[in-house]
Parts: structure tokens; sequence; C-alpha cells
């Protein structure tokens, strides 16, 4: 069995999806090289030039000006702006000799069968034997592009759609054909999933695979109803967004962040292609449906990318306003109050989606009647797609999920609704379920998936008439799986301790959005008195979308307020005590964050002994926009990392190192991603970044395990480079340059100041090296006295109140 490693890929198109494709490849740390043609006439711009079609920099004007648009895209389709500068650029005709030696080639060209047939040829022709080939289509047959090439590019050949972002969107559909050699599947699979961070679903070959099939004739469908029944788009946003466990774009405007001209050529193509599902072809050609986008198209309101659509952004002097389009007079109105449901204002604060969704359409309102036709003809679609488009149950709820980011796919929310009834309730409303669903239940199987608590372990196969065993991710930890297996040996309101098993613990955090709080530490304290006597080491993490947005801000404020500055100060100094406990702790400490890392949550992860984070970490030191300045060791942390290295350099200067630190800080900014985090010095040089964050606990506790086994020994006491008056001084002329310049306020000037106090190592007249606790307790002095400025309890009440900060 030939072992396929993928270092050298070659993407072949840099229109929008290619070179976002190609970005992320990048993120991963491939090498990578994006080809497209090379033009046939000049521009304008170049004949005024005096250039040639020969002139480099016109062969490579096609592909060099799509990949510029995705460099300056956004959300980023980078990890970091730097990394745009190892990509390598060519043209079809001089440089296509670079696919001899690459392990992947993957095509984006134009949805056309005869150019990427011709593609296919010129590739057949010059690759090596072991190179994998895949095409990026999802409305040609898989097959039908590789018809005619040689038996080992048939064998290497298989279907790779990826879902727009990239970078952001989990699912990857991969699409072999009846030739792919297994170990090929295998082992991109294996890399899809672990290098590129995927969620990897293994599709038939029909048109639009999975999730675009559910989601294009599901979708169909929802707008259709909504047109029949007169819901207007507020109306619509309200009820079909986060409150049924779907996006924030809810599903006007995911629309126009589609763009209308291309859902409705999706919509038109799916239709020609599956004239046999009777199902879709009513939804799909629903007369309603087509006039309407037929008019936004004739129209050009295309959506995000014209600035009109099903919203249109208007510009006013206070900012902008997004007008919602009336659905019956086809103009756009302002927006008026917040539309609201009964229903919705009695579930929406119900946590569990599952729950939420059911309690939902157990309501009598309008907003459960849209969202029962909905659920209700998306499990009836779901089920009537297989065996057609997928064997497995799980694959269809991976696709949902995965590539549109909602918190269920359809056979999981059926199950939770739970199946008998569900069906009773869908023949009613006229969406039957399909004939093998009354086959399972007449089995004597009562769920899609068999569970032990609440982990699947089983999905059902309508074709095989049982369940089987879900093929799961290798390695990965679950700590909802621990708790119900009684691996908890600790807890409080706010945190758990849970055995991982094999030696090492796990701490995790469950208040809301993970804010730290007396509690927290508390338990991590407790949790290094375990370790000391029963395991090899821990590993600080969570299952939740963050892994800590800081201080508990309402605990602060209201301590400031009621003027109990020594229970402030003792929760300050705790903080700084606990974090130096782990920085030094004898056994190592693995911090494992993902998603927002702020404040505190940052000062967490500055001191453990070693961070395994996921590529899609946000973090930064913010405090200054509560109107104090990081106290838990993060500014001290700060100056360790970026000023102490350059200042054991005989005659350095520490201003530049300071200026640094003090913009990153002063400006509060966030890392938006891991490997900007290390760049920010946030993340250290030994520090590692997993792209898969269902990898993440498990990479962690490896870590772990790895670090004690090679006889782990904590960093030696370090002290800080205090840089004195002089440094002093010449930073608060830089914030005295911003204040006048109106860049700042008065009072950011007076917490920027704090800050710079605590650079500089405060009163000092000269440079000298420092103990951190000197640090420490000049960040807990300056804390305390901006807490009891009434600026800063203003700026934190506005924090709580908006989410936005307070520029008084």
């Amino acid at each position: 069995m030939e072992k396929y490693t993928i270092r050298d890929v070659v993407v072949v198109g840099a229109g929008t999806m290619g070179a976002a494709i190609a970005a992320h490849l990048l993120n991963a740390g491939l090498r990578v090289t994006l080809l497209d043609i090379a033009p046939d006439a000049l521009s304008d711009e170049e004949k005024g030039k005096g250039l040639s079609l020969d002139a480099p920099e016109v062969r490579s004007r096609i592909v060099r000006a799509g990949w510029e648009r995705a460099v300056r895209a956004r959300p980023a389709n980078l990890f970091a702006p730097d990394l745009a500068e190892h990509i390598r650029l060519g043209n079809l005709e001089d440089d296509f000799e670079c696919i001899r030696g690459a392990d992947w080639v993957l095509e984006v060209v134009l949805e056309r069968l005869d150019l990427k047939r011709d593609l296919m040829s010129r590739i057949d022709a010059i690759r090596k034997e072991t190179s994998i080939i895949s095409t990026n289509t999802s409305g040609i047959p898989v097959s039908s592009i590789a018809e005619g090439r040689s038996q080992s590019f048939r064998e290497h050949f298989l279907g790779t759609h990826f879902f727009n972002p990239p970078r952001y969107l989990k699912l990857l559909e991969v699409i072999p054909t009846a030739e792919t050699r297994p170990e090929v599947l295998a082992a991109f699979r294996s890399f899809g999933e672990r290098r590129l961070g995927k969620g990897v679903v293994l599709c038939k070959d029909t048109p639009n695979f999975i999730a675009n099939r559910i989601g294009s004739v599901t979708g169909a469908f929802a707008l259709n109803y909504i047109l029949e029944h007169g819901y207007t788009v507020p109306q619509v946003e309200a009820i079909t967004g986060p409150v049924m466990g779907r996006p924030k774009t809810a599903t006007f405007r995911l629309l126009d962040l589609v763009g209308v001209d291309i859902a409705d050529h999706v919509r038109g193509n799916l239709a020609a292609l599956i004239p046999q599902d009777a199902l879709a072809q009513e939804v799909l050609n629903a007369e309603r449906v087509s006039k309407l986008q037929a008019t936004l198209i004739e129209r050009g309101w295309l959506g995000n990318k014209t600035g009109v659509g099903f919203y249109k952004t208007v510009k006013e002097e206070d900012g902008k306003e997004f007008w919602p389009l009336n659905l019956e007079t086809l103009e756009h109105e302002p927006p008026g109050e917040k539309t609201r449901f009964d229903s919705i204002g009695k579930i929406k604060d119900i946590e569990d989606a599952a729950a939420r969704i059911k309690a939902l359409m157990g309501e009598d309102d309008r907003a459960a009647e849209l969202a029962r036709a909905m659920v209700y003809f998306g499990f009836a679609y779901a089920s009537h797609c297989v065996p057609e488009v997928a064997d497995n149950l799980g694959a269809i709820d991976d696709a949902v999920r995965w590539g549109f980011m909602h918190a269920l796919g359809p056979f999981e929310l059926w199950d939770a609704l739970g199946v008998a009834e569900t069906c009773t309730a869908m023949r009613e409303a006229g969406y039957p379920p399909a004939d093998w669903v009354d086959e399972m239940r007449a089995s004597g199987a009562a769920t899609f998936y068999e569970y032990v608590g609440t982990q699947k372990t089983a999905v059902y196969y309508p074709d095989k008439k049982t369940h089987s065993a879900i093929d799961g991710l290798m390695g990965r930890l679950s700590l909802v799986g621990l708790r119900e297996e009684g691996r908890v040996l600790r807890k409080n309101d706010s945190a758990t301790l849970i055995d991982l098993g094999d030696g090492i613990a796990c701490v995790e955090f469950h208040t809301k959005v993970n804010a730290l709080d007396a509690d927290i530490g508390k338990l991590m304290m407790e949790a290094l008195d375990c370790a000391e006597m029963s395991f090899d080491g821990l590993v600080i993490g969570n299952e939740a979308e963050n892994f800590s947005a800081g201080a508990n801000l309402f605990m602060v404020v209201m301590l400031a307020q009621q003027g109990m500055w020594a229970e402030l100060d003792e929760l300050i100094k705790g903080l700084q005590d606990l974090n130096m406990r782990m920085r030094y702790f004898h056994k190592p400490v693995v911090a494992a964050p993902a998603g927002l890392a702020l404040g505190g949550g940052v000062e967490v992860i500055m001191h453990a002994g070693r961070v395994v984070a996921h590529s899609e970490l946000y973090a930064g030191l913010v405090e200054l926009g509560a109107g104090v300045i990081p106290a838990g060791g993060g500014t001290k942390e700060m100056l360790r990392r970026l000023l102490n290295p350059p200042m054991r350099a005989d005659n350095a200067d520490p201003l530049p190192y300071l200026e640094r630190i003090f913009l990153q800080v002063g400006q509060a900014k966030v890392a938006t991603s891991a490997l900007e985090a290390r760049q920010f010095g946030i993340l250290g040089p030994a520090d590692r970044i997993v792209m898969n964050r269902d990898t993440l606990l498990a990479e962690a506790k490896r870590e772990a395990r790895y670090l004690h086994e090679g006889g782990y020994v904590p960093p030696t006491p370090e002290k800080i480079y205090a840089a004195g008056r002089d440094m002093l001084a010449a930073l608060r002329i830089g914030i005295y340059m911003f204040e006048e310049g109106r860049y700042i306020s008065e009072y950011d000037s007076c917490v920027a100041g704090k800050l710079a106090h605590v650079m500089t190592g405060g009163d000092l007249s000269r440079p000298a090296w420092v103990d951190e606790q000197y640090i420490l307790d000049l960040e807990r002095e300056a804390f305390l006295s901006l807490c009891g400025d009434e600026r800063t309890q203003q700026r934190m009440w506005h924090l709580l109140q908006t989410g936005k900060p307070l520029r008084n």
C-alpha cells in the first residue's frame, strides 16, 4: 500500500473560491502554487505602459488579481497577513510544469465540463504516479470529469467540495468515484480532518451532493411558504435564526450573502438535474419564488455584492441602516420596531437548541407555524434523499451542521423531538416521511441513533435495516461523555474537574461566556492540589464556543461601587497567585483555548506550562476598553515575552519594544487567529496550533502526557526588565500626542498613563531588572485605583449593558 503525504499543492483557478482555498492551504502550512490562465489581450493600463502580452506582469495579471482579492477579503481568508508572501503565483502556460512535482492538484475552474476535461488531460500527461487530483465542482458529475484519463489518474481522482469561506466553514464534501482507490480516499480523508481541520463527509456522486441538495430544496420550500403565508422579512429573520439553532444570517441575510443570482442559478440548475425528485420539483419550480428572484435580478438587486437585495444598505449621518424589502410592494422600507412574537419571548432563553426548538414548535402563533413547516418539510425531504444522496444518516446530519452552521442535523433533531410523535404530526401537516422511516419503527427501532447517555454510538442504515457503530474521528475526547461516565472529581457552580484518564485531569469552566470568578479560581487551586498527589498533569479547556471572555466584570464593578476594596484586592491577587502557581507548577499544565480568550482568559493561557490552541483563537488583552489594565499578570507577561529577550543584548534600546507592547495592549488589539496570537506574544514558539477543534482536548491531553514522560521541569523564575522614568517619559509623550490628535479621549489618556507607569517599573529612576512580583504589585495597584474612578465604572456598566466600549 502506497503512503500518501501531501506537502506541495497546486490550485488551478484563482477565482473567489480557488484563491480562498489556496489561502486556507497556506494556513495549514502547505506549500501552495496558484495558477490561472494567461491573458489573451492587454488591459488599457497595460497598453498605456507600453507592455506586451509576453511581459511577466501581464502574464500573471489574472492570477495576481484573484489572489489580491482573496487577501483583501473580509472576514480574512489568511490566519495572518504575512502568510500572503508565501504563495507562488503562475499561469497555465508558463508555469504548468509545477504540477509535475505536486502531491495534490485541485481544480477550481469554471463549471464547464469541456474546460475541466481539457485541463485534466494536460494534468494526466505530467503528474507523478502518486499525486492526488481533485475537482471542486458542485454541479457536474465527478466521474464524468475523469472520463478518458489513464487508469492511475482515475484511481487517484475524487471530488473535494469546499464551502465558502473555506477557512470558516467546517464542511468538506469528499466524493470518490467507483475507481478511486480506497487507500487514496482514506489518506485524503485523514488529511482533510487533521491537516485542514475539516469535517469530512463522504458523498455519493449525485447532483449538488448532500448539503447543497438539501439546503437548496429546503430553502426554496421556506421561501415559497413565506411568500404564500404573507410573512415579512423582519418576521422571518426573528424566527429562522438563532431561535431555531441557525446562524444570525437566518433566511434573507443568508440569501443576500450568497447572492440572489447565485441562489437562483443553483435552484434552476438543480431542478434540471433531478427530474425524478417530485418533492424537490414542486418547490424548486414554485412560481412565487421564481418570479420574486427574477424581479430582483432584473433590478440588479443581487445582495451584499451590489448593496441591495432583500436588504438595502442606507447611509445615515450616524452610520448605516439596513432597510428590509417589503415582499408585497417590492420596495425597501426603513426598519421599524423590533419584531416580537409571544412564542419566541417564552422560549428564547432555553439554552439547549433541541429543547428550544421543541418548545417553539409547541406554541400556536405564526412563528411556531413557520417553524413547524420548515422543520417538518426538512425532515421529510431528508428522509426521501436516503438512499439516493447517502446511505448514512449521519452524513446528512454532519453536512447540514457543518455546511450551514445549524446546531443539529435533521435526524438528530428528529430524535430529540421524538420520532413517533413527530411522524404523526408530519402526516397531519401534509409532510409524510419516507417509507423506510415507518419500516425502521416497525422493526422496533425508536430512534435514528443509538445512545449511551447523550452520546451517539450507532446510526440506522435503511439498506441494512439495522444500526451500525459510528465511525468517529480518532482521538476525540468528549467532556460530556466523561461526565456521564462518572469521571467528575470535583465541581462547583463555575467549574468542574474531570479525569481524562492516563494520569491527566481537566479543568472545565462553565460560567456565562466562561467569565472568571472566585469559584473558578477556587476549583483551579483545588485541581493543582489534586494534581500534586494524584495526576501527572492538567489540561485547562472546555467544549464551549469560547475559552474565556475574561474576568467577571459585573462582580468587579459591584465590588468597586460598594467600596469593597479589600475584597477586590483579594480577588485580583487570587488570580495573580493562581497564575504564578501554574507557571511554576512542577507538573505540566496545558491550556487548550479556542474561540474567544480575552483579558483574564489570556492571562490564564500565558501562565500555562504549554498551550495547545485551536487555529481559530481570538485572543487579546482588552482591559483598557473597560477602563483598567491587565492585572492578572498580563502586563508582566508581555514584558517578559517581548521586552526581556532584546534587553539581554548590550546597548539595546527598549523603546521600540515598549511601544509595541503599549500599542498592542493600549489599543486592546485582538489576534484573529492562533498564528497571529503567536505573533502578538500570547502564544510562545513551543506552543502548538491544532486545526481541528474536535481533536483539541485530546491533543492537549497528549501534550501533557508527552511533557510528563519527558521529565517536565518548570521554568526558572525570571526577572523583568523595568526601563525606568526616561522610558516612562517617552511613552507619556506618545500618549499626549494621541490625545492632542484626538485619537483618544482625556480618560483614555489617564488609563494609558497607568499602563505606561506599570510597564516601565513605576518610579524607578534608572533601568533595573526586578522580580515578577514587583510588576504584579504595580499591576494590582493600578487596577484598583482605576476601579475607584467613576469613569471606569461607567465604562464597565456600558460594556455589560451593550457589549460595546464607551469612549468617555
